[in-house]
C-alpha cells in the first residue's frame, strides 16, 4: 500500500479532497482510485478530487474529478479552493492566481482568509426556453454551458402532481431532486454524456438552488458552474440583475457577477467560501 497526503476542502459545501504533487508525485488517478478516495464510507469522502501540480508560464495546473472517476469539465467551486489551496501553500503572489485546467487558463483571486473569486470563460449553448417530458409531465427549462453543461428549471414550472395542474410545490425543501434530477440527467436529450440538473426558486431578487450533479450521481450541497448557470438564465429570463445573490443548499452564499454586451455574457465571476477543513494521510 501506499500513503497518500491529502487536504480536505469545502467550497460553499461543495467537498473535493486535493492532493499536491509535491507531496505525491506518484498519485494514481485511476477512475478505481478517485472512486475508492470519494467513498464516504470506505474512503476519505468527497463530491471530487482535486490534483495540483505544476505548469511553466502559471501559478499551478489543477486536474478534476468527478467522485465517479469521470473528468473532463470545469468544476466552479474545485477552481475556486484550488485558488485557496495555491495561496495556502505558497504558490500565489499577492493573491491572484493564473492556473491551467482542463486545457484552458483561468484566473482568480483570495479576497480574505475564507473567500475565493474565480472568473470563468462566457457560457455558450444557450437555450433559454427548451421543454422536458419528465415526471410525467412536460417542464419548461433552460439550457446553458458554463464550462459543464446545465439545466436550470425554475420551481414553479414543476407540478408537484401532473394529474393536478394547480398542485404546485410549495418550497425547494418538498422538491424531489434526487429522483427528478436523475431523470432529467439521464434525459435522452443530453445523451450521451448528460447534463447537471439545476432547480431554482426567486425570492426578493435572490436565487435559491438545488443541483442534482453528474459524476457525483447525487444532490449537492453546491454547485459553481451551476450557480453560474442559474444566475445567468435568470437574468436572461426573469429579469434578476447582476450581481447575483444564490442561497445554496448547505445555506452558504454564492455571488455570480457578469456583464451583458452586445448579447454576450461576458467578465464572469464566481465569489464565496473556500475553507480548508482537515488533513491527513490515506492509504491505497
Amino acid at each position: 500500500m501506499k500513503k497518500y497526503s491529502f487536504t480536505k476542502m469545502s467550497g460553499a459545501g461543495n467537498d473535493f479532497v486535493v492532493f499536491d504533487l509535491k507531496e505525491t508525485p506518484e498519485i494514481d488517478c485511476s477512475p478505481v482510485f478517485i472512486q475508492t478516495v470519494c467513498d464516504r464510507r470506505n474512503g476519505i469522502g468527497a463530491d471530487g478530487v482535486l490534483v495540483i501540480g505544476n505548469k511553466p508560464g502559471f501559478n499551478y495546473s489543477m486536474e478534476y474529478f468527478n467522485s465517479d472517476g469521470s473528468t473532463g469539465a470545469l468544476c466552479g467551486n474545485g477552481a475556486r479552493c484550488s485558488i485557496m489551496f495555491a495561496e495556502k501553500t505558497g504558490r500565489l503572489m499577492a493573491g491572484k492566481a493564473s492556473f491551467w485546467s482542463n486545457n484552458n487558463t483561468y484566473l482568480g483571486e483570495t479576497l480574505d482568509s475564507e473567500n475565493v473569486k474565480f472568473f470563468l470563460n462566457p457560457p455558450c449553448r444557450i437555450l433559454p426556453n427548451i421543454k422536458i417530458n419528465a415526471a410525467g409531465q412536460t417542464i419548461k427549462a433552460a439550457f446553458i454551458d458554463t464550462g459543464c453543461p446545465h439545466i436550470v428549471i425554475r420551481l414553479e414550472d414543476i407540478l408537484k402532481n401532473p394529474q393536478n395542474p394547480g398542485s404546485y410545490y410549495n418550497g425547494l425543501d418538498e422538491l424531489p431532486v434526487f429522483e427528478l434530477g436523475r431523470e432529467i440527467r439521464y434525459h435522452a436529450d443530453f445523451a450521451p454524456l448528460g447534463a447537471n440538473v439545476n432547480f431554482i426558486t426567486i425570492r426578493n431578487n435572490k436565487i435559491y438552488i438545488r443541483t442534482y450533479e453528474r459524476g457525483v450521481e447525487d444532490e449537492t450541497l453546491a454547485c459553481g458552474t451551476g450557480s453560474v448557470a442559474s444566475a445567468a438564465i435568470s437574468f436572461l429570463k426573469y429579469g434578476v440583475e447582476p450581481p447575483v445573490s444564490l442561497i445554496t443548499k448547505s445555506g452558504k452564499e454564492l455571488i455570480v457577477d457578469f456583464i451583458k454586451e452586445q448579447n454576450v455574457i461576458k467578465n464572469v465571476s464566481l465569489t464565496g467560501p473556500a475553507v480548508v477543513t482537515f488533513k491527513g494521510e490515506f492509504f491505497y
